[in-house]
């Protein structure tokens, strides 16, 4: 894959994120303009309440508005369908990834040796030890990837993720809300796509707070596993 040829799509899906938006896009594009290849950042707004997608338009990237809150599935799926990109990235808009990281996620597929990169929040060789996230929760569905797959990573709920445009494409994803990061994983590897991951800094947020639900949002999370577990989902 000649980087010169490549097109790169983030799609950043965002939720009355005010105080976050503008400045993880504008270090994304400081990041993206030092690459040889080519780029779009495509920002979704999940029909935010507040000024998310009027902040995001003046940063001059792709603004994609929904009309009401859907889900962060529903506004990611949104952003797939418009990426034109040969690989395809994830991030979350609350500024706990660093944009900074994505040169080092984008390695193993430049490189060819993997379909699919997570940023692991979890890794044994992780460069923080973030508490905001719940880690008994996300090991629990580690396990039951594998058990189910007999593939093993250490965060399978990170948001933080490249993929190539051809496992996009093969995927069907279906989840509306937060299962959309396991739904995607266990389907990749369903198809026997190569999973790779990576350490990612975790910077727990200064403003706001998580919106996803440990037990509603949990057992959506351990549902879609075992839904895309199963052929024809």
């Amino acid at each position: 894959m000649a980087n010169s040829k490549v097109l790169l799509s983030v799609v950043i899906p965002v939720f009355n994120e005010t105080q976050t938006i503008g400045d993880v896009i504008f270090r994304l594009r400081a990041v993206l303009r030092r690459q040889v290849f080519g780029y779009e950042i495509i920002v979704v707004d999940d029909g935010s309440t507040d000024k998310s997608a009027e902040i995001a338009k003046t940063q001059g990237v792709n603004v994609i508005s929904l009309k009401m809150h859907r889900g962060k599935g529903y506004a990611m799926r949104i952003g797939f369908k418009k990426a034109r990109g040969e690989i395809i990235a994830t991030m979350d808009s609350d500024g706990s990834h660093n944009p900074e990281e994505l040169t080092r996620l984008l390695v193993p597929i430049m490189e060819g040796q993997a379909d699919l990169v997570i940023g692991s929040r979890l890794s044994p060789r992780k460069l923080t030890s973030g508490r905001a996230f719940n880690e008994s929760g996300i090991r629990l569905f580690n396990v039951l990837i594998k058990v189910l797959t007999g593939i093993g990573v250490t965060d399978s709920q990170s948001g933080y993720r490249l993929l190539t445009s051809a496992v996009l494409k093969s995927l069907s994803l279906k989840s509306v809300e937060y299962e959309i990061e396991s739904e995607m994983l266990v389907k990749a590897t369903r198809q026997y796509f190569r999973i790779k991951e990576v350490p990612v800094t975790y910077v727990q947020r200064t403003y706001g707070k998580s919106r996803l639900d440990p037990f509603r949002d949990g057992f959506k999370i351990f549902l879609s596993i075992l839904l895309a577990y199963r052929k024809g989902w």
